[in-house]
């Protein structure tokens, strides 16, 4: 007899520690899942499926990594053979009908959720993984989701599970300005579990999306003090820090960059580092202009072709080709992303900018503006880029297509603080164009009309201004355009203007080599001018070039033929 206890004592125990053993490892499977180690997790998982497989409940957490990872068939295939297994746990047919969701057959996982209530119709875990499924959505389903949280939360009468809370808390947290709603769950499954590192995250997070950073940071601290092995608490760490480094009124922006980049690449190393995590990280090392980092990453970042995320891959390998100077494959990049037509709707301004300066790096200018005055269509705060090109074609004497990039420019930002300036480079675009028009044309001046109204333009946003030389090319521009035969002196108000600014309101200007030699040819052109109905005048101003230039042959010769006195008419003869 005593040694028939002795054998039922010894058995109960081994199966006592057996289900300890199978308890804790589930329960470091849902640790490791809610930690992102999903591979983990999954091995784990399998594991406690080939030790017992009758439990249906290791099979409908295996499925939801599967989710997690957006694998729908395996998780499909694991939930199916959970139900085979197991065909009384609810959860499976819960699992079935969220693959369902994700694969957009609502019908069909109207019907699973429906299985799965019959049979676990008292069990709140049923209703929270169907809330949980409507949550977990590209756009979730919040008018599906909250009737099935609030009865899951409805019996679990005894609060015991705080995942119940945490549901609800991310049902309100996952909509914009519910924050003050979704903060009481939170709290209530901290209540139930003080260590709960997720709920400590959100708030964290919460704060950071109200730009209390100082709380936010030292919210996810807490988290990080009960596991410094939590992967999101990193994320979410690295997230503040970014948008923290962007807030106006920081000290320490750099600083705050480089945290950003470590507690991310903190969070990648503790996770499994999944293509979602990798784009995260590489969309910070855009934030923090690390391009070289930046293309080393995306160059290994594999996505298939058929997942919307290789959208996201292909533009941040364009972009970082771009700004290293790999404008080759800077254009092949932007190409293939435009190329995406299924993506139409998700290009920005910004790409149009990149593969701009991409053409504009191989030397495809025309195209250059082209592209980037569709960026600047689409966001006129990218009116300065195409500015920036104007400058660099009109350095590159393209002056023509410099001008059209300064028009465009000009028109999209008129409120810019630059405006004068684009104004300047227009005029003298168009001017040296009429100037240098290319071989076998003939120049059209029109080109100079709208030369002379930027011009204008300039005087009148900035009188009194640095960019002085308006003035010169307006006299320039009246030359040309004046009567040849019968000239009305259009150049005449804008020379004197020219020397008011230069004598008058900016006399150290006039000391310059440059603005000496064309104050000289001022007053020699007016002195010109005024010689034909003026005497005096044209005298004045021949005399202020010899007072710059003693020397100047111009004006000595042309004071000598108006000093000279006129000869006397000649006496006629006398009438015989």
């Amino acid at each position: 007899m005593k040694m028939i206890k002795k054998a039922i004592t010894l058995t109960l125990g081994l199966v006592m520690i057996g289900a300890a053993s199978f308890a804790q490892s589930l329960a470091d499977a849902k640790k490791a899942i809610d930690a992102e180690q999903y591979q983990k997790a999954t091995s784990m998982l399998k594991t406690l499926i080939n030790s017992n497989a009758k439990e249906g409940e290791n099979y409908f957490n295996l499925g939801n990594v599967y989710l997690l990872t957006d694998d729908i068939d395996s998780a499909r295939a694991v939930f199916t053979n959970g139900v085979t297994a197991s065909p009384k746990y609810a959860l499976n047919y819960v699992g079935l009908g969220h693959a369902d969701l994700k694969s957009k057959n609502p019908t069909s996982a109207k019907t699973n959720f429906d299985k799965a209530i019959e049979l676990g119709a008292k069990n709140y875990q049923t209703y929270l993984a169907i809330g949980k499924s409507y949550l977990e959505q590209e756009v979730p389903d919040y008018n599906a989701a909250l009737p099935n949280l609030q009865k899951a939360d409805e019996l679990d009468a005894k609060d015991k599970d705080p995942e119940t809370f945490l549901a609800l808390g991310d049902f309100y947290a996952m909509q914009i300005g519910k924050n003050s709603e979704a903060y009481p769950w939170y709290l209530r499954a901290l209540d139930v579990n003080p260590n709960l590192t997720r709920a400590i995250v959100q708030i964290g997070r919460m704060y950071r999306q109200a730009y209390s950073f100082p709380d936010a940071a030292d919210q996810i601290q807490k988290a990080i003090a009960i596991d410094a092995n939590y992967g999101p608490a990193y994320r979410e760490l690295a997230e503040n820090d970014q948008q923290w480094s962007r807030a106006a009124d920081v000290k320490d922006r750099e600083a705050k960059r480089a945290a950003s980049l470590a507690n991310m690449r903190k969070y990648l190393d503790l996770t499994d580092k999944s293509v979602d995590s990798r784009i995260r990280y590489a969309q910070f090392l855009v934030y923090a202009n690390d391009y070289a980092t930046l293309e080393k990453e995306v160059a290994t970042l594999n996505v298939e072709a058929s997942n919307p995320k290789s959208f996201l891959v292909t533009r941040l390998r364009g972009y970082s080709a771009v700004e290293n100077k790999n404008f080759a494959a800077g254009v092949k990049y932007m190409n293939e992303l435009f190329a995406r037509k299924q993506d139409a709707a998700r290009i920005l301004g910004e790409d149009y900018l990149m593969l701009g300066r991409a053409l504009q790096g191989t030397g495809n200018d025309s195209l250059a503006v082209m592209n980037i005055a569709k960026a600047v269509a689409m966001d006129s705060t990218k009116a300065e880029e195409l500015a920036g090109l104007g400058k660099k074609l009109y350095e590159a004497k393209n002056y023509k297509l410099s001008a059209e990039a300064y028009k465009i420019s000009i028109k999209a930002n008129s409120k810019n603080p630059n405006i004068a300036n684009n104004y300047y480079y227009l005029g003298l675009a168009d001017y040296f164009a009429y100037s240098y028009p290319a071989p076998g044309t003939t120049p059209d001046k029109n080109v100079l009309v709208e030369a002379d109204s930027a011009f204008a333009k300039v005087n009148q946003l900035a009188p009194g201004h640095d960019i002085d030389a308006a003035y010169l090319f307006q006299a320039r521009i009246g030359k040309i355009l004046d009567d040849k035969e019968a000239p009305k002196g259009l150049a005449v108000p804008h020379y004197l203007k020219y020397i008011e600014v230069l004598t008058v309101t900016r006399p150290e200007k006039a000391t310059t080599p440059a603005n000496i030699k064309n104050l000289i040819d001022a007053y020699n052109w007016l002195g010109s001018y005024y010689s034909a109905n003026d005497k005096d005048k044209a005298i004045e101003y021949l005399n202020k070039t010899l007072a710059l230039d003693p020397q100047n042959a111009y004006a000595i010769q042309s004071l000598k033929i108006l000093n000279t006195p006129a000869a006397a008419p000649a006496k006629k003869a006398p009438i015989k």
